[in-house]
């Protein structure tokens, strides 16, 4: 069942959907300056296309995401739904593209988490609510 913060999360989080699809992946408000992707997965149970909007980092030719979840207590669908099938599709600006994601964990995650709270000092708070390990996930493009 869907509550009532999960269904006001999925019509924020439309907004920002819809604004980046209108101006070529540039987007206002909250998320204004910092880099920002949308990320097509095939929901775990439902096998039906999610998007989410969600910052990033580059490292080297991977990009870096974490499951925040806005800080809450548990991990967001979209997480769910890469555990189940690690391809999705990437849109930043105009340019669109068939990924893979994986979690990674140790020093490497470590690493990559300090490298994503430098760029989006949110990410700091929001591991601040919540006992969670937030996981990290490096996404590579496939070739062809």
């Amino acid at each position: 069942m869907t509550s009532s913060e999960d269904l006001e999360l999925m019509a924020y989080n439309k907004t920002i959907i819809d604004e980046f699809r209108a101006n070529d992946g540039v987007v206002g408000g909250a998320f204004e300056g910092l880099p920002l992707l949308l990320i097509t997965t095939k929901g775990a149970k439902s096998g039906e296309d999610r998007v989410s909007p969600l910052s990033y980092i580059n490292d080297d030719a991977r990009l870096v995401i974490a499951a925040t979840n806005v800080g809450r207590g548990k991990h967001p669908g979209w997480y769910y739904n890469l555990l189940a099938n690690p391809d999705l599709t990437v849109e930043i600006g105009t340019d669109t593209y068939e990924a893979t994601a994986a979690e990674v964990d140790g020093e490497e995650r470590d690493r990559l988490w300090a490298g994503l709270v430098a760029s989006n000092r949110r990410l700091d708070r929001y591991k601040s609510m919540t006992t969670r390990e937030i996981p990290v996930l490096v996404v590579e493009r496939k070739s062809g």
